[in-house]
């Protein structure tokens, strides 16, 4: 499908599947509340789970957060686009249905072209990964629409796909925390911005 007719779908309230650089997510236009519900209801996903924003740029990042470290601009320079998604105070930019109420909001900028240039048109996207709420995340495009109602549509790029979930980095405490390890470590992390202190438990 057309990225022209996909950009339609989602200016029009709709959700889509996209690939990101790890797996199929199912997007939709972030600041819609009719649109978020759709997801929730498309996924079975419980309403008090959070939903990450996706966004463009770290300017996206900083109108929807508070707080931020004082090295958050090297992470993102380090590592975004890319299999990262990092937590961050949220301000009163983030509607309550995108995070559920919750003082904290996710934040993810997917390496794939196609999906980030989406972004860029329609603004910021949440999405999930795309599949039924506890199902395993999706890697076949043609399974994964056989999932869902016929009438949704999507990008298929099975080939863009790694498999390997983004790692979660929470950045709103004083100290940093994984939440998810994936594909990028902490050896990594803190090889990059060695500015960065974790807590002690955290994974290696």
């Amino acid at each position: 499908m057309t990225l022209t007719k996909l950009h339609k779908i989602l200016e029009a309230g709709g959700a889509v599947v996209l690939p990101t650089e790890t797996v199929y997510g199912l997007f939709a236009k972030a600041l819609d509340e009719t649109a978020v519900n759709h997801v929730y209801q498309l996924k079975k996903r419980p309403r008090d789970k959070a939903m990450n924003l996706n966004v463009s740029s770290l300017a996206d990042i900083e109108h929807f957060s508070q707080n931020p470290p004082f090295f958050l601009e090297k992470v993102y320079n380090s590592f975004m686009p890319g299999p990262l998604t990092i937590i961050l105070n949220a301000n009163d930019n983030v509607p309550f249905w995108v995070n559920s109420g919750k003082k904290t909001v996710g934040f993810r900028l997917p390496k794939h072209e196609k999906t980030l240039q989406l972004i860029k048109e329609t603004g910021p996207l949440i999405g999930p990964s795309a599949n039924i709420s506890g199902d395993s995340s999706g890697k076949n495009f043609q399974e994964i629409m056989a999932q869902f109602p016929s009438f949704l549509e999507g990008l298929a790029d099975d080939s863009a796909l790694t498999g390997i979930d983004s790692t979660i980095l929470d950045l709103s405490g004083n100290k940093a925390r994984i939440l998810r390890q994936g594909a990028i470590t902490k050896e990594a992390i803190l090889e990059k911005v060695p500015e960065i202190q974790f807590e002690e438990d955290e994974y290696a």
